[in-house]
């Protein structure tokens, strides 16, 4: 994968956090995507479902931020933005990933999960990636066909970070996290 191509998927995703359009990113942006993603699914972030979600990716601005030199209520720029992926998740390879998005992955997951059977449906899928990203449902679907790596229909949290996990790493032009 070429860095141009790594950096413009970060800087899609620093785009995509600055909610408000102020140049920067702070905990405020990550709060509101955690709503958007939350309301789609008719919860709140009080839910026990809303709350991980929301914790998820609070924990995910505080370790960016941090890594950035900003602290847990600081702002970031775009290169410090850039920067601090770097740190946490392109030097340290597939784990630095894995610990950084992870729990934001899952916690999504989860919340897609309406029928608790433990997977992301197609139909569940849908609720994700029509308000996160903008897919219709016949993308959406092709987009989960894509994902769905073994075959059965259904999405594990492994599959949905792998998805991820190559979309910015430049291999990949799947985008669930908007």
């Amino acid at each position: 994968m070429t860095t141009a191509l790594r950096t413009e998927h970060e800087v899609q995703r620093f785009e995509k956090w600055d909610a408000n359009g102020d140049g920067v990113i702070d905990r405020t942006d990550y709060d509101a995507e955690a709503r958007r993603i939350v309301e789609a699914f008719g919860e709140t972030t009080t839910s026990d479902r809303g709350r991980a979600v929301r914790d998820a990716l609070l924990a995910m601005y505080q370790r960016q931020a941090e890594a950035a030199g900003v602290g847990p209520n600081g702002a970031m720029n775009q290169e410090q933005y850039l920067s601090a992926n770097r740190e946490l998740m392109y030097e340290r390879g597939d784990n630095g990933f894995e610990d950084l998005l992870r729990p934001t992955i899952a916690a999504i997951a989860d919340l897609c999960d309406t029928d608790r059977d433990g997977y992301v449906s197609k139909v569940e899928l849908r609720r994700w990636l029509g308000p996160a990203v903008g897919l219709s449902d016949a993308d959406s679907d092709a987009t989960f066909d894509r994902i769905d790596l073994d075959g059965d229909g259904r999405l594990t949290v492994g599959e949905l970070v792998i998805a991820v996990r190559e979309f910015h790493y430049g291999r990949s032009d799947i985008r669930l996290l908007g």
